[in-house]
């Protein structure tokens, strides 16, 4: 339940100005306080930097120290992505799992160019039909972030996860809101809500809302997910622009 919503918080120095314009989040940090209900459930950070072929987004999620005595989580989510002829294209999606004594991890590599994509867990490889423009939970709302985003506006992206091919559709809310943000004041938001067939970083496989800024760099602020037991809660605590990296 914990590990669900603190990978919910998903979210690029480009190689060019053509990279930039596909992908303009490169350099960005943010960091989350998640709760499940009432109770802080711990932290989520999120790190996009420039690669060598592109960008890594890189998620680190934890419980606190409360949490810690019933179920300890340290998760970390790297994916990678690139630009191909100005559109977005993910290269790697890797979770590693720690909670408890459970540990896992699964990657998945795009072989784009064949239209492939392997996935591999415990040792084991499986290869899908999977043809090129899909992309990992990750990149497909960091492309989200980067679309207009007009009221009533409703689209879909094509993705890949958790060894399922789909299309993520993605409803954008009438009104606007109203949330204070971390770098002070108050700002309007645009509601987005996502509708995933998977568990992981974009999707609790159940109802869920995001909060996003209402300027172009669309930031997220807030999320909600319904899981079996509540919700989880994440809230934007820490925010550093892309031009404020080193």
């Amino acid at each position: 339940m914990i590990r669900r919503g603190l990978l919910l918080l998903c979210l690029i120095l480009p190689l060019s100005g053509h990279a930039m314009a596909c992908q303009p989040f490169i350099g960005e940090k943010m960091t989350f306080d998640v709760g499940w209900e009432f109770i802080n459930a711990g932290s989520a950070t999120m790190e996009i930097v420039k690669s060598r072929q592109g960008w890594r987004t890189q998620t680190f999620a934890r419980t606190n120290r409360v949490l810690d005595m019933f179920k300890k989580v340290r998760d970390t989510i790297t994916a990678e992505g690139m630009c191909v002829h100005g559109r977005m294209q993910s290269l790697s999606f890797d979770v590693e799992q720690h909670e408890n004594r459970y540990h896992s991890t699964k990657q998945t590599r795009f072989f784009w160019r064949k239209d492939k994509v392997r996935y591999t867990q415990k040792g084991t490889s499986t290869w899908y039909r999977v043809p090129a423009g899909h992309l990992s939970v990750v990149d497909a709302f960091l492309l989200t972030r980067t679309m207009p985003l007009k009221p009533g506006d409703t689209f879909s992206i094509p993705v890949f996860d958790s060894r399922k091919r789909y299309e993520v559709v993605v409803h954008v809310g009438e009104k606007r809101e109203m949330l204070s943000a971390p770098w002070g004041g108050r700002v309007s938001c645009v509601v987005l809500e996502p509708k995933l067939l998977t568990e992981g970083i974009f999707s609790s496989k159940g109802t869920m809302k995001i909060w996003v800024t209402d300027d172009v760099r669309h930031i997220p602020l807030r999320l909600v997910a319904k899981i079996k037991f509540g919700h989880i809660v994440g809230t934007l605590e820490q925010y550093r622009a892309p031009q404020q990296a080193r």
